[in-house]
């Protein structure tokens, strides 16, 4: 019997019985759909890392005291509290060759506050070098200059949190506002960036010139200091980043390699990438249970099925259908079953992404991957769990199955 005969009688086998079909059906439709679900959603927080990491800034490396190290805890203990000072940002973009921006980055946190409101958020101390590192525009107003670094101003520049919650509808730009109740020229509010890796708002935050916030707002003998450094390309990140722990440990004496964190812009997105391909292969894992749940319920059915019909299997042999006749049959009973389970699967997936992401606000992605590897995955399965029925069907005694009631 030809193979286009074999599917025939194949498909009219699975016709006349509709309801069983679709509920045999059902476990690989939604295993289909759960991974392409999963997939989507790991690809999905895959691309937000990445977007949130490019968001740091041109290919970016940050440095700061390792106060694990023992030379760090004793700096610490003597109350200076960190290891870098702010001529080894100086010292970073004057000797090391590959350096296209550094600035120094003084964090802290106070009270703030214009006219009749308050808030509480993040202040950081930095050069004007920061803005260019980290793609900082001014969506109102303008930055602060060189000369604001300078002569120590009282100038600021605010994020999109801030300027919504203490200002609202007012203009910021120009107004007074107090930071510890110092009072602060607002000269420009940030473009905003949205959240960032750590599932922190990158738009709560103050920008004043690092001069006044060590001499206005911290004080030299408390304050951690870090080092952002933007390189010149990605090709020079690894030569920078080794040329600064090298010089951070020639300018200060008695430390070790173990005594400063240099950490690289590769170094965080390999990370988080990671961790991001981790939590993907789980979900997918998870998710492709319930299409190992739907093989078992194909073969469940499929060996059912094969004792109802053991009398049509005797009858059709003893007219001329050989073993691989019957074999084929049975087979492509169940792949068909699995192949239009995993097409409804697929429609049924890319519904429930689209649900996902449009109720949760996720950027949910469907790759042609997932769907590769789930139908992919569905077929082998309709044959994998199809195989034992169908030879079963085939090695059957031509004189029992005829004789069979």
């Amino acid at each position: 019997m030809s193979i286009i005969g074999i599917i025939k009688i194949a498909l009219k086998s699975l016709a006349r019985n509709k309801t069983r079909t679709f509920l045999t059906m059902l476990g690989v439709i939604i295993g289909v759909a759960a991974v392409i679900t999963m997939l989507a959603i790991g690809e999905g927080a895959k691309k937000i890392v990445e977007d949130q990491i490019n968001s740091m800034g041109t290919n970016v490396i940050m440095v700061s005291s390792n106060f694990m190290s023992q030379q760090s805890n004793v700096r610490q203990a003597q109350g200076s509290g960190n290891l870098l000072e702010v001529e080894d940002v100086e010292a970073v973009k004057d000797d090391i060759d590959g350096v296209l921006y550094a600035s120094p980055i003084l964090n802290t946190w106070g009270r703030l506050k214009y006219e009749n409101q308050n808030w509480r958020g993040g202040v950081m101390g930095v050069d004007v070098d920061y803005f260019n590192i980290r793609n900082m525009t001014a969506e109102q107003g303008e930055l602060f200059y060189p000369s604001d670094v300078e002569n120590s101003s009282k100038v600021c520049v605010i994020g999109k949190t801030i300027a919504d919650n203490l200002f609202g509808d007012v203009d910021p730009v120009g107004k007074i506002m107090r930071i510890r109740n110092i009072p602060f020229i607002v000269k420009g509010v940030l473009k905003a960036k949205g959240e960032n890796v750590m599932g922190m708002d990158q738009d709560d935050i103050v920008l004043v010139p690092h001069t006044t916030a060590l001499t206005r707002l911290i004080g030299h003998r408390w304050r951690f200091m870090t080092i952002i450094v933007s390189a010149e390309s990605k090709e020079r990140i690894q030569m920078v980043q080794q040329d600064i722990l090298e010089l951070l440990q020639n300018r200060h004496r008695g430390t070790t390699s173990e005594s400063f964190v240099v950490n690289t812009q590769t170094d965080i997105a390999d990370t988080a990438s990671s961790v991001s391909n981790t939590m993907t292969i789980l979900l997918a894992s998870i998710a492709g249970i319930s299409l190992l749940v739907g093989g078992i319920g194909i073969m469940n059915i499929m060996l059912v099925s094969v004792t109802e019909r053991i009398k049509e299997i005797g009858i059709r042999m003893a007219v001329g259908a050989h073993k691989r006749d019957v074999l084929l049959q049975f087979v492509i009973e169940a792949v068909t079953i699995s192949i239009l389970g995993g097409l409804v699967g697929i429609f049924l997936g890319w519904a429930a992404t689209s649900v996902v992401g449009k109720t949760m606000h996720w950027n949910v992605a469907i790759t042609p991957f997932s769907i590769l590897i789930s139908v992919t995955f569905s077929c082998v399965i309709g044959i994998f769990f199809g195989w034992y029925p169908a030879k079963k069907a085939a090695n059957l005694n031509l004189i029992d199955a005829l004789r069979y009631e």
